[in-house]
């Protein structure tokens, strides 16, 4: 699975791009969805990538994050996050009861810069397994 965090807030982006943002459901900043690295969603992915932070996601960063940020789509329902980790593969968050996004809280310890001039990308972009670190720094 690939953690798809939005960094860009909404002034000033283009058309296509606020579009895309809204299609993942990712319409608020610091918010994050789970992803299938299709061959679609990587060229996706590609076009997000200065507006976004993404990476593999491993399996006891999102038994966290299914934790403590799931919410259920009916309030009075419990989470069962053994059973949606092990069905997620194969269904989306929305059949297994849960919202398909889940709202973050700002990196404690503060956001590397977006962008650094001439020295990279910052957090923005692919960052392959440091996005665990950022994840558990913003549940």
């Amino acid at each position: 699975m690939i953690a798809v965090i939005r960094i860009s807030g909404d002034v000033d982006l283009p058309g296509n791009i606020r579009e895309a943002l809204y299609r993942l459901k990712i319409r608020r900043k610091y918010s994050a969805v789970l992803i299938h690295p299709t061959q679609i969603n990587m060229k996706l992915l590609k076009v997000l990538r200065n507006h976004v932070a993404y990476g593999t996601i491993d399996n006891e960063t999102l038994t966290k994050l299914i934790e403590k940020r799931g919410k259920p789509l009916e309030k009075d329902k419990k989470i069962n996050k053994d059973e949606i980790i092990e069905k997620l593969d194969k269904k989306t968050l929305s059949d297994l009861g849960l919202k398909p996004f889940f709202r973050l809280h700002p990196p404690r310890g503060g956001i590397d810069s977006k962008k650094h001039a001439g020295k990279g990308k910052g957090v923005l972009g692919d960052n392959k397994e440091k996005i665990n670190d950022l994840i558990r720094r913003m549940l």
